[in-house]
């Protein structure tokens, strides 16, 4: 093959990802868009309306059908469930699973039921499987190869984040950080980087959505006793993520047993115990997204148990069968658990609810380097050699656990847990509980 011919394969290459992630972002951005306005929308009239939380275990049966009656896919005779969410659109990064188109449009019905009828979940979920349902078309339709698909999805992955969250080279970095723990497939950065801004672009420029802002007033000043206090915090971030997923799958698990994966009689009893514990509560401050109480946590004192309460609210919610995002849950519990430590710790309180905010979702998500990139996007650049740290300790400190079973461990986090190469996250936890 001739120089030339290398080069204008190399540049066709570069156009047809550039072309790709063009198309993905733009209609990621839309639909991202109709994502946040329509939850927005929901959330406002489910807080008018507290009586629409006795309807959760309803809508816990309607989505339980919708999954198990529409679904479950077969594709080169596999059977593929949407039900599996974000670890299918993982398994197909991988080669080993594919997204049925209709998986946008499901989880899209799924987290509008749930928000509007109080069940505690985020958003950035169905912004990345809508954005994997959105790659699986475009792979369809011109027919790619198989690893050009686990890039096309990749960038679907990307378009979505950074359209949820107003932040486009997080959204980058996430959707090739995502799949695997320990590797970053560079490969797809281009049809990432181009999905992630166009994403961006259109959500904010285009179609003027306008996200939250979160700001950080003072910063520590730096030494050597605030770089410990922030490692050791950091630890503590990262358990109590950990906590969180374990208790997140532990009851998926046990749901599943009792009721022999029959989706509509978990989700409804998911539900009950929600409105049970939503009464318990005596508020609805922990149903739904909680954006309100998240962005009070950054200027004043909230309730000292409030990331317990998150933390139960949503892990009975996801794990039972409702359908909806984690991060925005992590940042909650992250930021609630920072706020209620600024009564023990001399820190900056809007400082420490970002630090928990970052630290938490690193660690549960096994994505630091997207973490503290969103540190930078979020809070103007401000204390990145703090995020950096807390981004760096909380993922080593969380070992093998995360939010996402599917994830493969390209490569331990450290030698000392010894854990092969090429497993993942749900076969470690398994040999672990044999």
């Amino acid at each position: 093959m001739g120089l030339s011919t290398k080069y204008i394969n190399m540049i066709s290459t570069l156009g047809g990802w550039i072309f790709f992630g063009i198309v993905i972002g733009s209609i990621v951005g839309c639909t991202t868009t109709f994502l946040l306005n329509v939850n927005d929308y929901l959330g406002e009239v489910r807080e008018r309306t507290d009586w629409l939380i006795l309807f959760l275990p309803v809508a816990g049966i309607v989505i339980g059908y919708l999954y198990m009656k529409v679904g479950k896919v077969e594709l080169n005779h596999t059977l593929h469930d949407t039900a599996q969410e974000n670890n299918l659109v993982i398994d197909a990064v991988h080669g080993t699973k594919e997204v049925p188109v209709r998986m946008g449009p499901i989880v899209f019905l799924g987290t509008f039921l749930t928000v509007f009828f109080g069940g505690s979940t985020g958003r950035e979920s169905a912004a990345i499987q809508m954005g994997g349902s959105v790659a699986a078309a475009v792979i369809r339709l011109v027919k790619l190869n198989k690893p050009d698909r686990g890039v096309m999805i990749m960038s679907g992955i990307s378009a979505g984040f950074g359209a949820a969250f107003g932040a486009p080279v997080t959204g980058a970095v996430f959707g090739m950080e995502m799949a695997a723990l320990g590797r970053l497939k560079f490969e797809a950065l281009v049809p990432c980087v181009t999905a992630s801004f166009i994403g961006h672009y259109v959500t904010t420029a285009v179609l003027g959505h306008k996200h939250e802002e979160f700001m950080i007033q003072s910063l520590p000043h730096l030494s050597i006793t605030t770089v410990i206090t922030i490692s050791l915090l950091s630890v503590l971030f990262s358990l109590t993520s950990v906590l969180y997923c374990q208790l997140r799958h532990w009851i998926q698990k046990v749901s599943e047993i009792w009721f022999k994966q029959n989706h509509m009689k978990r989700a409804f009893f998911g539900g009950l115990i929600i409105v049970a514990l939503t009464a318990l509560a005596g508020s609805q401050d922990y149903n739904g997204r909680g954006l309100e109480m998240l962005e009070q946590s950054f200027t004043e004192d909230v309730p000292p148990f409030a990331f317990l309460a998150k933390l139960v609210f949503t892990a009975v919610s996801l794990g039972s069968g409702f359908v909806g995002g984690e991060a925005i849950p992590l940042f909650f519990i992250g930021a609630t658990l920072g706020n209620a430590l600024h009564a023990f710790i001399d820190l900056p309180l809007s400082f420490l609810a970002a630090l928990g905010l970052i630290a938490a979702f690193s660690s549960g998500a096994n994505t630091p380097l997207a973490a503290f990139l969103l540190a930078l996007e979020l809070f103007d650049g401000k204390g990145l050699e703090y995020f950096f740290i807390a981004c760096i300790v909380s993922y080593l400190f969380s070992g093998h656990h995360g939010l996402w079973p599917a994830q493969q461990i390209y490569e331990p986090k450290s030698r000392l847990y010894r854990v092969p190469n090429g497993e993942t996250i749900e076969s470690v936890e398994k040999r672990k509980n044999q």
